[in-house]
């Protein structure tokens, strides 16, 4: 959710900026813009795509070696050019760019028009830098000090890159809720709000923790000091992140890659964790507070979108496996309704990106009740993986594309080994059970590359239902999450109303909705509850209702009564979930391109949703 980049060093910085800026289109985005400072400040900035922003710039003067760049996605103020990024000051000397929200810019931006300030935007990041300079200007203060005695009277939630021509020499950022990482060069820093646009330049990076102000010069200085004023020595990462990672490998989507990827991002999760000869299970990442997972009187789970879909998998792993309680919580509502949370309780808290605000704020209240809380991410330094006490990371790999797939199925990977390694520890699984599901997966990866292979069957399938104005997706047990996940990937990227439901609870109100002109995708692979889903079948057929159904392999019972099969390869049920939710993707990628969607940048969407 917004992305910024910028750059100071001896090279021309426009080139890296829009570079930069389309590695971050993928993070949802509304408008575009950049500055240059070369004596002059040059601002350039539009409603639309990086592309629209290339073309406004073209003719213009891109000279300077220090610079700064955004892709906005709109809170305060409609996308339009006068609301882009970056934003200068009514005096002209400092331009900003801003990632989060100011909760009290409205009592600011008054107090700053009583004493004269005008502002051209509805943003609050204007008003961010009005403050600055302000606070510059009649303080006395270096621009440094300005800033960190301005964040000091804002609330809520930011990652700022401000740049002055007064300064022409230094870029200074903060953050606080929302993520900045800088890269470290020879003679020269690259700021951005991941490591996509870095990769290409330097494998260096320093991640700025919350309430922390970085001063970058041209000649090479990189100092660090907390908003309490309290210096910082900067420590320095090597990235694991591959420019290849970042392209489309000759897909035509980013989407359509991660699918295809699964097979080897699932391997990547369970290597180094799992020996299924040996019958051995174990995650380095949790290994100091694995006691306290197993000893847990209950387990509670917090996410958002569909890492809150993997949660509700894995609460029937955990339950059905270790025999452990569970509750599985949407962050943003866990965080207000004023949770009973022990000292006893073990939170685990899942985000693909790690940077999810609710998902933040929620660990954060939990940690202040007493609980461990530990988290399963997929970004490497990212706030999630350092605010927690502990954690595993899923491996899956960047993953561009907005809908989530690989991410999904890498994070229901680690929280199948989290469930396995406390069933082992509790011995509450049969050894022959617990082995055998070891087995199985240790197969998964090549199974989901048999599953795979449904990908022109799905085609087909879209072209039939490519104009449909309603879908309906059931599953009972484990596959009753990959049914809300099967329906929140199709409203993400095509725009057609999807619900998902509890099988058994269609004749409790949606099935009202059913008739000739609604798909109902079926996930029908439950050894356990097979002749009831067969009733389900049954019932949504009886009404007109056109029957897409995931089977098992040489399934024929279901294939006679279904217009549309679609089979995947059997497995142990507890992992049914890694299997059945790669058609649904597939058909939901093959409807959102037949529709003419934008299928990695759907519309108002962000991947990283780092403002409430």
């Amino acid at each position: 959710m917004c992305g910024i980049v910028a750059y100071i060093g001896q090279k021309e910085a426009y080139p890296i900026l829009i570079s930069g800026l389309q590695r971050l289109e993928y993070r949802g985005y509304d408008s575009a813009g950049i500055a240059l400072l070369n004596g002059d400040l040059n601002i350039y900035k539009c409603a639309g795509k990086v592309s629209d922003l290339e073309a406004f710039a073209k003719e213009k003067n891109k000279k300077g070696n220090i610079g700064i760049g955004h892709t906005r996605w709109a809170t305060h103020g409609v996308p339009n050019d006068i609301n882009a990024h970056p934003h200068t000051t009514e005096a002209g000397d400092l331009t900003i760019i801003h990632n989060g929200i100011i909760e009290n810019y409205g009592p600011l931006k008054k107090e700053l028009s009583e004493r004269g300030h005008k502002f051209q935007s509805e943003t609050d990041t204007e008003v961010l830098a009005n403050l600055i300079e302000h606070i510059y200007s009649q303080e006395n203060v270096d621009l440094e000090e300005a800033v960190r005695i301005a964040l000091n009277e804002v609330v809520g939630a930011y990652a700022i890159v401000v740049m002055a021509k007064s300064t022409p020499n230094k870029l200074i950022a903060a953050r606080k809720g929302s993520p900045l990482v800088i890269g470290v060069g020879d003679n020269e820093f690259f700021l951005a709000s991941d490591a996509t646009p870095i990769v290409e330049h330097t494998k260096n990076v320093v991640y700025l923790n919350d309430e922390e102000i970085a001063v970058v010069d041209i000649n090479g200085g990189l100092n660090i000091k907390t908003i309490q004023d309290k210096v910082k020595t900067p420590y320095i990462h090597e990235l694991e992140l591959k420019l290849e990672m970042l392209e489309k490998g000759g897909y035509d989507h980013f989407m359509l890659k991660e699918i295809n990827e699964q097979p080897n991002s699932i391997k990547d999760s369970l290597r180094g964790r799992l020996n299924a000869q040996e019958g051995l299970v174990g995650l380095g990442g949790i290994k100091d507070y694995h006691k306290r997972l197993v000893n847990a009187d209950r387990i509670i789970m917090i996410a958002c979108g569909t890492s809150w879909h993997a949660c509700l998998v894995a609460e029937y792993l955990f339950e059905d496996l270790a025999r452990v309680p569970v509750e599985v919580e949407y962050a943003s509502e866990f965080r207000y309704r004023n949770p009973i949370i022990s000292e006893k309780d073990v939170v685990i808290a899942v985000s693909q990106s790690g940077e999810t605000a609710d998902t933040l704020a929620a660990i954060e209240l939990a940690k202040s009740k007493g609980a461990t809380v530990l988290g399963v991410c997929n970004v490497v330094g990212s706030s999630i993986a350092r605010s927690t006490h502990a954690g595993s990371y899923t491996h899956a790999g960047p993953e561009i594309g907005v809908a989530s797939t690989k991410a999904f199925t890498a994070q229901v990977t680690v929280l199948t080994l989290m469930a396995l390694s406390i069933a082992q520890e509790k011995g509450v699984l049969p050894k022959s059970e617990f082995q055998k599901i070891l087995r199985e997966l240790d197969l998964i990866p090549e199974k989901v590359k048999e599953a795979l292979k449904c990908d022109e069957q799905s085609q087909e399938i879209a072209t039939t239902f490519q104009d449909a104005t309603n879908f309906l997706y059931l599953g009972r047990g484990y596959n009753f999450p990959v049914a809300l996940e099967g329906a929140l990937k199709l409203k993400e990227i095509s725009y057609i109303h999807a619900e998902g439901y509890p099988a058994a609870e269609m004749k409790h109100g949606p099935i009202a909705l059913i008739d000739e002109h609604m798909p109902v995708v079926v996930l029908a692979t439950n050894r356990s509850a097979y002749d009831k889903i067969i009733s389900n079948i049954q019932e949504v057929k009886a009404r007109g209702g056109r029957i897409i159904a995931i089977v098992s392999k040489g399934d024929k019972i279901i294939r006679d009564i279904a217009e549309f099969t679609i089979e995947i390869p059997e497995t142990e049920e507890p992992l049914t979930p890694l299997l059945s939710t790669i058609p649904l993707q597939l058909l939901a990628y093959h409807i959102a391109v037949m529709r003419g969607c934008n299928v990695d940048q759907p519309r108002n969407l962000a991947k990283s949703v780092t403002v409430e």
